[in-house]
């Protein structure tokens, strides 16, 4: 680990508490929202497809690939239930879904190999697609400003990430991680 990392690591840290703390709020608030206007348990659906891609969005730096991969094959699966279900289930990705895919694919498209990037690309492009099918709404508003929102800014991280530690120090070396010759 060098010194960049160790430096970034807090930060990250309180990202993600952030994260986790913003999430936890929407999933309760929407749930009690549904159990408000649609009823009985319509909630549980939705708020259970909010827990794991959230949860994924917490765990994205481990497996960055992995984890975008399996938030927008939730995703996915979420949007072609409710599309299935028609108005027996409210319209997914509910907004926290919708924000934890963001984070998923921003972060993939700004830590992946160029090859990689390009398929949690256009594969959150495709969910984006998927969940216009059911018609205009606030979900489909939500859930498409959020994608739109991953991809421009997964980009410009990824293009500014090398003009931003070009001018840095080689790290340190430490008796854990000498340096190479």
């Amino acid at each position: 680990m060098d010194s960049g990392d160790r430096s970034a690591q807090p930060v990250g840290m309180m990202l993600n508490i952030g994260l986790g703390i913003v999430s936890a709020l929407g999933i309760v608030f929407t749930a009690f929202m549904l159990m408000d206007s649609w009823g009985g348990a319509s909630w549980v659906f939705g708020s259970a497809v909010s827990v794991v891609v959230s949860g994924l969005a917490l765990m994205r730096s481990r497996q960055p690939l992995l984890t975008a991969g399996a938030g927008l094959a939730a995703t996915a699966l979420a949007v072609t239930v409710t599309l299935i279900a028609g108005d027996d289930l409210p319209q997914e990705p509910a907004p926290v879904t919708a924000l934890a895919l963001a984070v998923l694919v921003g972060s993939a498209i700004r830590t992946l190999p160029l090859g990689p990037a390009a398929g949690i690309a256009a594969g959150a492009v495709v969910v984006t697609v998927l969940t216009w099918t059911s018609g205009w709404t606030g979900v489909t508003n939500l859930a498409t400003m959020a994608t739109v929102a991953a991809l421009v800014m997964g980009a410009t991280r990824r293009s500014l990430g090398g003009r931003r530690n070009a001018n840095t120090p080689d790290p340190q070396g430490s008796w854990a991680n000498p340096p190479r010759s």
